[in-house]
């Protein structure tokens, strides 16, 4: 598409758009708001951020031209959490897009939508009634991230088959991280893989943790799945450098920071779906009506130049069944 015929679409989209808001909301000249709230830093979800705003703009919802995004970060301190919720719902917002901190709004709103981002069963949590039909204010984008434990550790026991045991970075401090412990725990007795779990809830807490795996001299490491972890990407890919210990993550982008292996789904993407969903709020849906999206398409992928590094050779036929390679 031409960009003038780009720009006429987007404007159209946005024009229909705002015709679809309430009759008051427009006389008054009024500019939803959305909250986006989460358990990390901005820094940390500065790609997500720009995600949810590809979902927003593909539905016709422009920030700062028809649309107002109110931003809190907790900064990886979940008392932080039910505070900020508590800002959000005194701005009066339209929806409040969330991960983690989903509990901690939805223990101070019984009203305003809610659209979290999950990598965890929202049934199991307690958050809805069921995929299909949520009921409620809460609805939401789960990837499934922290049911993917069996998964993972097959791949790493067949990327680095001597490994007689594997160190597993747990975070404990939320339900879904326990229940991904729990997962990962019941896979390795399945297979009989030995493991060696250290939980981290603080900064200098995963350096001890990696200096333990080497201490114990573990064959490969798993990284747990949750925000905690993901927030601190750049140092734990630099521990498993540091330390030669074959790590694998739950999502590409560590991968792209130099990590050697990661299974998961994509979370840019379900943070695009958030703001496709926040917009079909904004139109007049309801939660209650919005069946939680799961995502479907699974990525493995290798960094090729961090396995040479460490002197591992990639079977080929895990090289074969790579969604990407990076060199």
């Amino acid at each position: 598409m031409r960009r003038r015929e780009f720009t006429t679409a987007l404007l159209g989209g946005a024009a229909a758009t705002l015709w679809a808001w309430p009759l008051g909301v427009r006389a008054q000249g009024a500019m939803p708001v959305i909250g986006f709230m989460r358990m990390t830093s901005a820094a940390d979800s500065a790609h997500l951020v720009a995600a949810l705003r590809q979902g927003l703009a593909e539905s016709g919802f422009i920030e700062g031209q028809n649309v107002a995004i109110e931003y809190r970060y907790a900064e990886n301190h979940r008392d932080r959490a039910r505070g900020l919720a508590g800002e959000l719902i005194g701005r009066r917002v339209a929806v409040i897009v969330t991960d983690q901190a989903v509990h901690e709004v939805k223990a101070a709103s019984s009203t305003i939508p809610v659209l979290f981002v999950l990598g965890a069963d929202p049934v199991a949590g307690g958050l809805v009634a069921s995929l299909n039909r949520p009921g409620g204010n809460v609805s939401g984008i789960v990837f499934l991230s922290s049911q993917l434990g069996a998964k993972r550790i097959e791949l790493l026991r067949e990327l680095v088959p001597a490994a007689t045991t594997i160190g597993v970075l747990a975070f404990p401090a939320s339900p879904e991280d326990r229940t991904e412990r729990s997962q990962v725990e019941a896979a390795a007795k399945t297979v009989g893989q030995q493991i060696m779990v250290v939980d981290a809830v603080r900064d200098s807490e995963i350096d001890s943790a990696f200096a333990s795996f080497a201490e114990k001299r573990v064959g490969a490491v798993l990284v747990g799945s949750g925000p905690f972890f993901r927030s601190h990407k750049e140092q734990i890919v630099a521990l498993a450098a540091r330390h030669r210990l074959p790590t694998s993550y739950s999502l590409r982008e560590y991968v792209e920071a130099g990590g050697l292996m990661s299974y998961g789904t994509s979370i840019t993407n379900a943070y695009r779906q958030a703001g496709i969903y926040a917009a079909r709020i904004l139109k007049g849906e309801k939660p209650a009506e919005l069946p939680v999206m799961q995502s479907t398409k699974f990525e493995l992928v290798i960094n090729a130049s961090t396995a040479r590094t460490l002197g591992i050779t990639v079977p080929p036929m895990l090289l074969a069944t790579a969604d990407d390679v990076i060199e």
